[in-house]
């Protein structure tokens, strides 16, 4: 009898324990990191193939980190000798020449910190999307998401093997979209200045995560000018803030180059490699300079500018030649970016299995933000205008699955918060229906 007791009494305080780190966003986060440490480790993803002189290591952004880390400065994005860059914005490679300089340029135990950085970044996410789903949806949403963003293997894959700024430019999307959210029931100019500041870092990570910042600030104003409360101070100051940040950057790239660029230069080379002769919606890989030798002869012997601005011109002549095909062009690519693009290299049985994945998660979301909105789910429209402005660009040039990966946050709350939903409308099916007046009669 004080057997079973005892039993019972331990059984009940695992449930509370686990009761407690099932809706503890710390504990969410430290098992996410654990998990995404622990495949590094087991999955050696540590160990990037040393062929084509590491390049697979970091790509670009390893290239211009080990020219910082060997006193070259910010320059040679592909590996030869090719002069200063603004090729790639300039937070990543810093924080990958950093490593480098500690650890060793393209060495393993850099792999492994950088790897385990990235993981850090794809944990801590997990704080923003718990918030961003309590405060839209419920806190069930909030745990559910939390939790499908640090198990799900999808999103573990980025940040254990890509040297990217792909896990932060996640982070800083989904902590900017909680701030927007929340401002309305904050007072004095500091929550400006942090959304000044993390814009900024936005910024110098990925510039693309800029088309999501006029609907973020106007969100945040109208919200706001509902509940009576001014922002035009805010709003300057957190302009003000924005530009402190980026500016020594403009400043670097005005000196260097001799003339603005804003953060950074490579628009019209991706232009190109999604708009040209063979042009089928997806990247055209062979014309990269890190691919066709006759494209990195004319990169070094034209410059970086000139070599760009020569790519620009060539999309743009394909485009004006035939608006149709360019409209149809653009169609393919948005079926792509959300569907998947085709792979040649891939057995087509397992490129539709990806693809059927990642098309499912891509209707889920689409799905849910309309249950969303149809319900007047607060925030709800601050959803729509992510999932609507943040992939526009890569219907003009092109679609990679990487490119999804910083509105994934929001698109798992979504898709956690549809799932929830039909799970209450089949219990609710599941119920007994009440008998009318008459059959109780």
């Amino acid at each position: 009898m004080e057997y079973s007791s005892e039993a019972s009494a331990n059984s009940s305080l695992l449930f509370e324990t686990w009761m407690r780190i099932r809706s503890s966003p710390f504990w969410i986060v430290v098992i996410a990191l654990l998990l995404r440490v622990g495949w590094i480790v087991i999955g050696h993803t540590y160990k990037f193939k040393s062929a084509d002189n590491n390049f697979g290591f970091g790509w670009e952004m390893g290239r211009i980190g080990a020219s910082l880390a060997s006193g070259q400065g910010f320059s040679h994005p592909f590996g030869p000798p090719t002069g200063p860059t603004a090729w790639e914005p300039p937070l990543y490679p810093y924080l990958v020449a950093g490593v480098f300089q500690v650890f060793g340029i393209y060495s393993r135990a850099s792999a492994f910190v950088l790897l385990t950085m990235n993981s850090v970044f794809s944990a801590l996410t997990c704080i923003p999307i718990f918030l961003i789903a309590k405060r839209i949806l419920s806190e069930k949403v909030a745990v559910g998401s939390a939790w499908a963003w640090a198990v799900l293997p999808n999103v573990m894959f980025w940040c254990t093997r890509w040297v990217w700024e792909t896990s932060l430019s996640a982070l800083l999307l989904a902590a900017i979209f909680w701030l927007a959210l929340s401002l309305e029931d904050r007072d004095g100019l500091l929550p400006w200045v942090q959304f000044g500041v993390l814009w900024g870092i936005a910024a110098l990570n990925s510039t693309v995560l800029l088309s999501f910042l006029p609907a973020a600030g106007l969100f945040a104003w109208y919200r706001r000018a509902h509940c009576g409360k001014r922002s035009l101070a805010g709003i300057v100051l957190a302009s003000v803030v924005f530009f402190a940040c980026i500016t020594p950057w403009l400043v670097r790239n005005e000196r260097t180059f001799g003339k603005f660029i804003f953060i950074r230069d490579n628009f019209g080379s991706e232009l190109r490699l999604g708009n040209g002769n063979g042009a089928d919606g997806t990247w055209m890989e062979y014309l990269h300079p890190t691919q066709d030798v006759y494209a990195m002869r004319q990169y070094q012997a034209m410059g970086e500018l000139p070599y760009i601005a020569m790519r620009k011109q060539q999309a743009f002549d394909y485009i004006k030649a035939d608006y149709a095909r360019f409209a149809g062009l653009c169609v393919k690519r948005f079926i792509y970016f959300w569907a998947g693009p085709p792979k040649a290299t891939q057995p087509w049985w397992m490129n539709d299995a990806k693809n059927s994945l990642f098309l499912a998660s891509s209707v889920l979301t689409f799905w849910g933000l309309g249950r969303a909105l149809r319900l007047r789910k607060p925030g709800a429209w601050l959803l729509f205008w992510l999932i609507l402005l943040f992939p526009a660009v890569y219907y003009v040039v092109f679609p990679s699955p990487r490119y999804r990966v910083p509105i994934e946050p929001e698109m798992t709350i979504l898709c956690v918060f549809l799932l929830t939903e039909t799970g209450k409308a089949t219990r609710a099916s599941l119920l007994p229906s009440q008998p009318s007046e008459r059959e109780s009669a």
